[in-house]
């Protein structure tokens, strides 16, 4: 007697959730109310068919693209099967169709340095790369590392490079051309200096034509086979110490198109970003070029360091955006115990918890965006304002991605441990953010470094204050808003006395939860979103205000009473 078939799953009523196939762009409402807030509306409407195509990608077709690359790393080859040698980094098609997507046809390395970018005439702001890339790196993360070094190498060339230097090679940073455009790199990690700067020890000379070479070994070096790379280097006869350290533009290919003199020792095998390669490499006297200063080397850097750090708080925040969105949308579809997940308080409780830094990153990418954009615009006094924005924003929202990608991942239940969903890999890449660049501990002094040294305590300040000035909320709230400034502000300056370096990471998360808190709220205001503000009370409840971790919690009363008869009317 044959045993009963077993019952069959019906899997067109029970699904398990899958969100693939969804528009980032146009399912993510938020989104679209802040940049009705922050990009003037002749731009936002001339955008928005770009913004929902790459939304479109990336819920799709290009997170097809990313899964299949990061299955399938690069490789490095160093010779051709006749005996010639000839290294290459060898990419998976899909990784290559997502550099044409990134660098060609959406432009996200040279927009800022051209004056027409999808259709658009004009030098772009800053604040559309990043909206775009914040749609981007929610498919796909490694190659985002490339395309932010690219843009910053360009940047740093214009800043800093002389007049022929300029001439010579911007114009392959501007195009848009597939097979003619340049990707760059830099090649500053060194064994012995890392973050430590003032310990190089790869050399640098002139030979008899006065043409500067490169003899050393570099050891984390990505995107190595990039078609330029900014390299540190000790000219010989310079001082020890920071002082004797420049800045030098080493070319992949020499002017005759033979390869410079440098290899590729190997590749790393890492945890995350596993499309893109990240190599070891050895100069034996490769061809260089002086960038601005001799001696100047880490000052001309750090600008590009510090545009590379912006990038990286960009995409730290799409990538918690993805987790977030895809544990909601989990929790709306699936049903235990006779009901949705989403419909069960802890649940609700535990979606806010992820949404919070979640939201404050996106909100402190557009405020830092907009300090940028000032600043370049040659206005002074946003600077330092900028150089405290850009480490808050890649110490904070880079250590809060590796947490909610970790906690999301929960949500999706045992599913969402297995490789063929997207959350694993955003676990592996949101670990890169706070190491690269600099790490948590390194960025965090960086940000007492802006106050000893920029006076960029005050512009911060004075910057959130003006939109608490602005906001028109409940008096009681406003003022815990205030007062959280002030307490934050104090613990920095304390910070940044002799001996307060221990203190460097508490007052950055202070200064952080701070104001995005008093930003998060002023859009919320202004955007007519009431949502906004209440995550900004939340977050200043959870993230900053003592609270007593044995008692149940809840908003203070008094910060929703209403607001005085001229803030209602602002809102």
């Amino acid at each position: 007697m044959s045993s009963p078939a077993a019952p069959r799953v019906d899997t067109a009523a029970h699904p398990v959730p899958d969100r693939h196939g969804q528009n980032l762009f146009t399912t993510d409402t938020e989104l679209h109310k802040l940049l009705a807030l922050y990009l003037p509306p002749e731009l936002l409407q001339h955008m928005r068919p770009h913004f929902e195509r790459l939304g479109a990608l990336a819920g799709g077709p290009l997170d097809e693209l990313a899964q299949t690359a990061d299955k399938n790393p690069p490789t490095l080859s160093l010779r051709t099967r006749t005996g010639i040698d000839d290294q290459k980094v060898v990419k998976h098609p899909a990784y290559i169709e997502m550099e044409r997507l990134a660098l060609s046809e959406f432009g996200l390395a040279a927009m800022s340095h051209r004056d027409e970018t999808l259709g658009w005439r004009g030098k772009m702001p800053p604040l559309v790369k990043y909206v775009l890339t914040y749609l981007f790196v929610q498919a796909e993360f490694g190659l985002c590392c490339p395309v932010s070094m690219t843009d910053s190498l360009a940047r740093t060339l214009k800043k800093f490079g002389s007049p022929e230097l300029v001439t010579r090679f911007l114009p392959r940073f501007q195009s848009l051309d597939f097979d003619t455009l340049a990707q760059g790199a830099m090649f500053m990690t060194e064994q012995a200096a890392g973050s430590d700067i003032a310990a190089t020890v790869t050399r640098a000379w002139q030979d008899e034509a006065g043409q500067w070479r490169l003899g050393g070994d570099k050891w984390f070096c990505s995107n190595p086979d990039a078609d330029f790379a900014m390299v540190l280097a000790r000219a010989d006869g310079a001082p020890a110490g920071m002082k004797g350290v420049s800045l030098f533009l080493l070319p992949k290919r020499l002017d005759d198109g033979s390869a410079n003199h440098y290899r590729i020792l190997r590749l790393k095998d890492k945890l995350g970003t596993r499309s893109m390669a990240s190599g070891e490499i050895r100069l034996e006297g490769a061809v260089a070029y002086l960038v601005g200063e001799a001696g100047r080397g880490f000052q001309q850097m750090a600008d590009m360091v510090n545009n590379s750090r912006l990038s990286n708080g960009v995409r730290a925040a799409g990538l918690m955006r993805r987790a977030v969105a895809e544990a909601e949308y989990v929790a709306g579809e699936r049903r235990a115990f006779g009901r949705r997940l989403a419909d069960m308080p802890l649940m609700q409780r535990q979606l806010q918890k992820l949404r919070l830094p979640a939201e404050q990153s996106r909100t402190m990418v557009f405020q830092t965006a907009l300090a940028l954009a000032r600043s370049d615009g040659g206005d002074k006094t946003a600077y330092p304002l900028l150089r405290i924005l850009t480490p808050l924003i890649k110490f904070r929202a880079c250590r809060d991605a590796r947490k909610v990608t970790g906690d999301a991942m929960e949500v999706r239940g045992g599913c969402g441990y297995i490789e063929e969903w997207s959350d694993p890999r955003l676990v592996r890449d949101a670990h890169l953010g706070s190491i690269w660049e600099g790490t948590s501990n390194i960025v965090a002094l960086d940000v007492i470094r802006a106050v000893k040294r920029e006076e960029s305590l005050p512009a911060l300040q004075a910057h959130f204050g003006a939109l608490l000035d602005d906001l028109a909320v409940a008096p009681a709230f406003a003022q815990a808003l205030r007062e959280a400034l002030v307490r934050a502000s104090a613990l920095a300056a304390t910070a940044a006395h002799e001996g307060g370096d221990v203190l460097a990471r508490q007052a950055a998360s202070a200064l952080y939860h701070t104001c995005s808190a008093i930003a998060m709220a002023w859009e919320g205001v202004r955007g007519g979103s009431a949502q906004r503000v209440e995550w900004a009370q939340l977050v200043l409840l959870h993230r900053v205000l003592p609270r007593d971790p044995l008692a149940p919690d809840g908003l203070p009363a008094s910060w929703n009473a209403a607001a005085p008869e001229k803030h209602a009317a602002a809102a």
